[in-house]
């Protein structure tokens, strides 16, 4: 079967099971143009409305407007050239949606750091990108200051988040706008520099083919990498998952508090408020009571949140104090606990929605790949085999090959999961040897495996590394993971494969049990044993907590250490 007959075939199947609402073709409510030019719209059409809610501090769309307009300005005073990396290192905060469409706007790329990168992580990262401007948070100058002389940083402008607390906040503060302002001389002051500036913005026409972000990825082992996005990829992953997956409109309230240095993150809160207008509500960091009164408070409509924070939600003792009914969409993230069907339930008990889960996707691809949205008649999401992620995107394509010859293999097979797609990364930077190993004729060859049913859905099944062989027989630690995620007690899980003299491997899980919990190692292998074959039962580990990287991901390398 060549190639084509595949794609037909496979876009065959999806049709006949696309959900009814989910439109077949990507939407752009604007026209295909770059984002910073729907923000100019939004601000000309609905300047006085609120484009941004913070803890009580309210930003306009034309506000918004204006003072990305005078940051892009104030960049090129500075020096900064189209194409320059300019690295922000701050937490979520309305300065940080201004440095970012200041920078696009200034033809410059947007590098976003972890605030939570300390030392060699940071200074790695600016090494790599080159960026000779930092903006940032002020509490984090002094890591800044200390890994300096090592890279190419020149300029640094920074900024604090308590000169936006207001004398009575709208939900509880968290403790990153109590911090007293820092004053230092070796910085410019972002907020007084922006008033101050009067220099006309630059006048650039953006193209969607220019580079707009250096994005790095977020693995468990290894360097990060970082991965050439263009305005277009931003675009275009709006355009295709905003109305399958988190129909917004202006007239909806969406919550962000997903890191947005995370490319999940930037998606929604830096990108889909400013692709579909609507208002943002913006928290700096996850706390469950400050979002149970922020949806309470701003009538929130629509959230993603990870189905972690939606279980602590559910166990919150004030919960009950706060009406959720105002929301109409809630997307889910399995990372470490996962969606299931008593999370679901509950959920729709408090809130009258439908918890599902939102996406598979890699930074390579600007993450919103498939979708699960309208796949939830009968938890028909959760009955199909563990590791479900739906359909793709309109306009992304999945393929599955062998590693080996990179041959296509029949639907159902299990092998390389391959994704073509407008939002593809351009490349490594500066790395054209891995470019090239992962980039083959307009495909992504992830090193993941994967499935394509034969109902045409997708499943992922980890990373091909941590597929182990017991007896011969291939057992995916993501699989066991997301069966013991369906068990009452289960908080979180890892599974990662051990060397064993008898079978060749062993699967290994690592767990946290719920608070109050009675379960013992004995009796989750029992249950192991009725839920799944006997060579996938993995040996039990009770551990009080998992190490996990910034974005959320389990280390799986410090477990490896643990065994």
């Amino acid at each position: 079967m060549s190639l084509d007959q595949y794609l037909q075939q496979v876009s065959s199947l999806q049709a006949a099971v696309w959900p009814a609402h989910a439109p077949r073709e990507p939407h752009y409510p604007l026209g295909l143009k770059p984002l910073p030019e729907y923000l100019k719209h939004w601000a000309q059409v609905r300047g006085s409305q609120v484009a941004i809610e913070f803890y009580g501090y309210s930003l306009t769309w034309a506000e918004l407007d204006q003072l990305a307009d005078r940051c892009a300005a104030l960049l090129q005073e500075l020096g900064v050239q189209p194409g320059e990396r300019v690295a922000v290192y701050m937490p979520n905060c309305p300065q940080l949606h201004i440095a970012f469409y200041g920078i696009l706007r200034a033809g410059a790329i947007y590098v976003p750091i972890s605030p939570l990168a300390k030392g060699l992580e940071l200074s790695y990262q600016l090494q790599d990108c080159g960026a000779q401007t930092l903006i940032g948070f002020d509490q984090l100058l002094p890591l800044v200051q200390q890994v300096q002389a090592a890279t190419a940083v020149r300029t640094l402008l920074a900024t604090s988040l308590s000169e936006l607390r207001t004398a009575q906040p709208s939900i509880q503060l968290p403790d990153l706008l109590l911090a007293p302002k820092v004053t230092d001389a070796g910085y410019i002051d972002l907020l007084p520099a922006l008033a101050a500036c009067q220099a006309p913005p630059p006048e650039l026409k953006l193209r969607l083919e220019d580079f707009a972000a250096l994005n790095y990825t977020g693995g468990t082992t290894g360097l990060p990498k970082g991965c050439v996005h263009s305005h277009g990829d931003m675009l275009y992953t709006c355009a295709s998952f905003v109305p399958v997956a988190m129909p917004l409109t202006p007239h909806a309230t969406l919550l962000n508090f997903l890191p947005e240095f995370w490319i999940a993150g930037e998606n929604s809160g830096l990108l889909f408020p400013v692709f579909s207008g609507c208002r943002l509500v913006l928290l700096a960091r996850w706390d469950a009571l400050a979002f149970i009164q922020a949806i309470a408070h701003y009538q929130v409509s629509h959230c993603g949140l990870l189905i972690d924070s939606a279980a602590e939600v559910l166990e919150h003792p004030q919960v009950h104090d706060y009406d959720l009914r105002s929301l109409k969409a809630t997307g889910g993230i399995s990372f470490i606990k996962k969606l299931n069907r008593d999370y679901r339930r509950r959920w729709f008990e408090l809130t009258g929605t439908t918890l599902f889960e939102f996406s598979f996707g890699m930074t390579e691809t600007h993450t919103c790949d498939t979708f699960t949205a309208g796949l939830q008649q009968d938890d028909f999401d959760l009955s199909s085999a563990p590791t479900f992620v739906g359909l793709p995107v309109p306009g992304t394509e999945f393929k599955v090959c062998d590693f080996a010859s990179g041959a296509l293999l029949p639907l159902g097979a299990e092998g390389e999961l391959c994704v073509r797609s407008p939002s593809l990364l351009h490349g490594y930077w500066q790395r054209p040897e891995e470019s090239a190993q992962a980039l083959r004729d307009g495909w992504l060859h992830t090193g993941d495996l994967g499935q394509i049913t034969e109902q045409g859905f997708i499943r992922y099944l980890g990373r091909r590394k941590e597929m182990l062989k017991v007896n011969g027989m291939s057992v995916f630690p993501s699989e066991i993971e997301a069966l013991l995620g369906q068990h009452p007690d289960v908080l979180a899980c890892a599974v990662i494969g051990q060397a064993d003299a008898q079978r060749g491997q062993a699967p290994v899980a690592f767990i946290v049990l719920k608070a109050h919990a009675q379960s013992a190692a004995a009796n989750l292998e029992a249950w192991c044993r009725s839920a799944m074959a006997s060579y996938k039962v993995p040996q039990i580990r009770l551990v009080q907590s998992l190490p996990m990287t910034a974005t959320g991901k389990v280390k799986k390398n410090e477990l490896e250490e643990l065994l």
